[in-house]
C-alpha cells in the first residue's frame, strides 16, 4: 500500500488540503495519506526542512513525501522529484531540499509532467500529486523527468566557536514553546571538553548551567536544557512555554560560555 505524506504551508482553514487529498484518492484510491503538517509558516524553508528531516525516516522505505511550500515553478526553481535513503520527495527546487539532506541526493529529476488544467496556481495538487501517484504505482523517476545533477543550495547559519564561546541560534520553536538550537551534542562535547558552562539567552538574567536528561529532571516551571530527539540542544521550561518567557524567537542567538 502506497504511503504519501504531505508537508505544506496551506493551513487548515481553506479547501486546499482537502483538494490535494481528493486528487490523490481520485487517482489512487488505495493510497494511505499522512499529514506531517500543514502549519508551516508561509514560505519558511528552514522549518519545512527541520520538520521533515526529523520524521521521514520513521516512515517505511518507499514512502513518497510531497513538499508543498513555496511550490510555484520558475526558470530558477523547477519542480523536482528526488530519491534518497529509500524515500521519494517531490517539490520545488527552491533550496528546501539542500537544507533537508545537507548533500546531493542519490537521484534527482526535473519534472516534465504536463498539467491537466491551464491554471498553474496550485502545483501541489496539479503536478506533485501526479508525480506521487506515478511513483506509488511503481513508476520510475526517469519516466517523469530529466536527470539533474545538483539541487539549488540554500545555506543555514552554522555555530561558531571562539574565545571559549559556542555561538548558535534558535532554529525551531515547537508547539510547546520549546526552543531547539542548531548546537549538536558532538559540537558541545568537542568544544566543552567536560568544562563548566553557562547557556545564555536573549535576556541576560536567564541562564542554564547543566544538561539534563529529561524535562522532569527539574521542578515544574523551572528552566532546563537537554539533548532532544533531534540531536540538538533544546531549551525548555518544565510544563511551561520557554519561548514566551525568555522572549526567544526563531533566529535569535544562543550562547554557551565554557569556563577553564
Amino acid at each position: 500500500m502506497a504511503i504519501i505524506t504531505l508537508t505544506t504551508d496551506l493551513g487548515l482553514k481553506d479547501n486546499y488540503v482537502a483538494s490535494v487529498k481528493g486528487a490523490i484518492l481520485k487517482e489512487l484510491p488505495e493510497a494511505t495519506i499522512v499529514d506531517i503538517t500543514h502549519e508551516i509558516p508561509l514560505f519558511d524553508f528552514q522549518k519545512t526542512a527541520f520538520v521533515l528531516k526529523h520524521c521521514y525516516l520513521d516512515f517505511p522505505v518507499g514512502s513518497i513525501h510531497i513538499v508543498g511550500v513555496n511550490s510555484e515553478s520558475t526558470m530558477e526553481t523547477p519542480h523536482v522529484a528526488i530519491y534518497e535513503n529509500g524515500h521519494y520527495f517531490i517539490g520545488a527546487d527552491n533550496g528546501i531540499f539542500s537544507l533537508l539532506f545537507n548533500h546531493q541526493p542519490e537521484k534527482i529529476v526535473d519534472l516534465t509532467l504536463t498539467q491537466d488544467v491551464n491554471l498553474i496556481a496550485f502545483p501541489t495538487k496539479d503536478v506533485f500529486v501526479k508525480a506521487a501517484c506515478h511513483l506509488a504505482k511503481g513508476g520510475k523517476l526517469e519516466d517523469i523527468g530529466n536527470i539533474k545533477k545538483e539541487l539549488t543550495v540554500r545555506t543555514m547559519f552554522s555555530p561558531i566557536f571562539e574565545n571559549n564561546i559556542l555561538k548558535g541560534m534558535a532554529i525551531y520553536i515547537d508547539h510547546y514553546g520549546n526552543i531547539i538550537t542548531n548546537i549538536t551534542e558532538p559540537m558541545y562535547k568537542e568544544h566543552g571538553k567536560g568544562r563548566s558552562f553557562s547557556i545564555l539567552f536573549r535576556k541576560a538574567e536567564y541562564e542554564i548551567n547543566q544538561i539534563s536528561k529529561s524535562y522532569s529532571a527539574v521542578v515544574e516551571g523551572e528552566r532546563v536544557a537537554l539533548f532532544s530527539s533531534t540531536g540538538y540542544i533544546e531549551i525548555a521550561i518544565n510544563k511551561a512555554n520557554a519561548s514566551k518567557l525568555f522572549g526567544i524567537n526563531q533566529g535569535d542567538t544562543i550562547r554557551i560560555e565554557f569556563y577553564d
